[in-house]
């Protein structure tokens, strides 16, 4: 994908402020706290049941260590890239949003190391990156990038372009009032809690397609890009991770869609270039 550095003051980077935050599980190993980071990869971003991945006593913490410095930093490139694509998204879905007489108000980003103090309590790592819809923030460890790329083969800079744009995906669904009905209708329907959670996953990741459409359109997009976000969307399906955890599959606790749907949704969204065909609550089947 090409790029540029930009300078936004809604990146907040906390990679060199430690910790307090939550262990998740225990005694899972590297392989097992992968399984589990990759299967709420993303859930979090919905702001619903992620178990004790979240401790809801804490609070959000609006410190700004100022992050590594620039030459000592390992990551410097895929810090910057972030920024970009989260910037990139942010200018279109405001625009977008704006023009439909919507209300907007800007996410931020936050980069942190190991666990983070959230608006929604806090978080480990494990929990892979995630939307908290209490403090309008994405938050991401840069370092779930390397375990896209060498536990699920989903690597490239645009699979985690993909990751970035379905958070301000879930960041959409908050400021248009869709996570607050979906939360609503779980209330109301507990039996339909993952069906629904499924739909609000789906939908995140058409919107992520109608970002990656834009970035198409603007000249962005390089040879390989497209298949790096379609590879992403199937190797986080839940059919699939649950087929490398466990070797079973359940259906019945999907809670993010299979892989097939996750292709399916994003390339819809990327087809289109418009937010209104990423209705999946107006369907029967998704």
């Amino acid at each position: 994908m090409r790029w540029k550095k930009v300078n936004n003051p809604d990146v907040i980077d906390q990679r060199g402020g430690g910790g307090g935050a939550l262990r998740v599980g225990g005694g899972l190993g590297v392989t097992g706290l992968i399984v589990f980071a990759l299967i709420q990869l993303l859930a979090g971003g919905s702001g619903f049941d992620v178990g004790n991945a979240f401790d809801p006593g804490a609070s959000a913490n609006d410190g700004r260590p100022g992050g590594i410095p620039a030459s000592q930093d390992p990551d410097r490139d895929l810090k910057d890239f972030s920024a970009y694509v989260f910037t990139d998204a942010q200018r279109m879905w405001s625009g977008t949003l704006s023009a439909q007489g919507e209300g907007y108000r800007d996410a931020k980003l936050v980069l942190y190391t190991s666990g983070v103090n959230t608006g929604c309590g806090s978080a480990s790592s494990a929990v892979g990156p995630f939307y908290c819809p209490a403090d309008q923030r994405v938050y991401l460890d840069l370092s779930f990038f390397r375990d896209m790329k060498d536990k699920l083969g989903a690597g490239g800079d645009f699979a985690w372009a993909y990751v970035i744009a379905h958070e301000m995906g879930h960041h959409v669904q908050q400021q248009t009032g869709t996570s607050d009905s979906v939360r609503r209708l779980e209330r109301e329907n507990p039996d339909e809690r993952n069906s629904l959670s499924v739909r609000l996953e789906l939908q995140a990741d058409c919107y992520s397609g109608v970002w990656a459409n834009t970035a198409f359109e603007a000249g962005a997009l390089e040879a390989g890009d497209l298949d790096e976000a379609i590879a992403a969307s199937e190797a986080v399906g839940d059919d699939r991770l649950q087929s490398r955890g466990s070797g079973r599959i359940d259906p019945d606790s999907f809670t993010h869609g299979t892989s097939e749907q996750r292709r399916r949704w994003f390339q819809e969204g990327y087809r289109s270039g418009e937010p209104g065909v990423c209705d999946t609550f107006g369907t029967d089947e998704v």
